[in-house]
């Protein structure tokens, strides 16, 4: 926020981890859907609009963030829910072919982990393990891609509380520059008041 303004920096979704994985799942769902999932099936459409509107909804919440706290936190929130069904139709997926989810120990699963620490990782990062032939190990990498993005987003839910707890809304915000500058108008006219007292002295 400016000094004398009181709508704070907005945007900038791009360097938030969330938007990052949420991007890579998104290309990585259209990928997978368009080899491993029938044309004419309608998960198809579902999974592709889950995923886009997982890292849509980012985008729009952190635009919004300047004007509405309220939006921004509803918004995180349909990211949230967006990628909770998406990450269903993995699971699914590996559960009606008898495919086993990778637990936290599954060695896969540790060097995708790894990869996600990774500073900047995009999707050239993960393309090995989303294209992979085999579909288990393909639909595995997506939801555990999606599962991070889920535990990212659940952690900027969490940051949005503290900072609408301490920060307030808009119109506080509005409210609390209004006040600063009535004040500091004040100030200037007593400054001015003094000086002309001094003249005519």
């Amino acid at each position: 926020m400016s000094e004398s303004g009181f709508i704070p920096v907005f945007g900038g979704y791009e360097k938030l981890y969330s938007y990052q994985r949420a991007k890579v799942v998104y290309k990585g769902t259209v990928y997978f859907v368009d080899r491993w999932v029938p044309r004419i099936s309608r998960t198809t459409d579902q999974m592709v609009q889950a995923a886009r509107s997982g890292k849509q909804n980012i985008v729009e919440g952190s635009l919004a963030s300047a004007v509405s706290k309220e939006t921004e936190v509803k918004l995180t929130g349909v990211a949230l829910a967006s990628l909770g069904e998406l990450l269903e139709d993995y699971r699914d997926f590996l559960y009606v072919r008898d495919i086993p989810e990778w637990p936290a120990t599954h060695p896969y699963a540790r060097r995708l982990s790894q990869l996600c620490r990774t500073p900047g990782a995009d999707y050239e990062i993960f393309r090995k393990g989303i294209e992979h032939d085999d579909p288990a190990i393909s639909a595995n990498v997506l939801a555990g891609l999606t599962r991070v993005a889920i535990r990212l987003l659940n952690g900027q839910l969490d940051r949005l509380e503290r900072d609408f707890v301490q920060e307030g809304g808009l119109r506080e915000r509005m409210t609390r520059a209004r006040i600063d500058f009535r004040s500091e108008a004040g100030i200037i006219e007593q400054r001015r008041s003094a000086t002309r007292i001094s003249i005519v002295k």
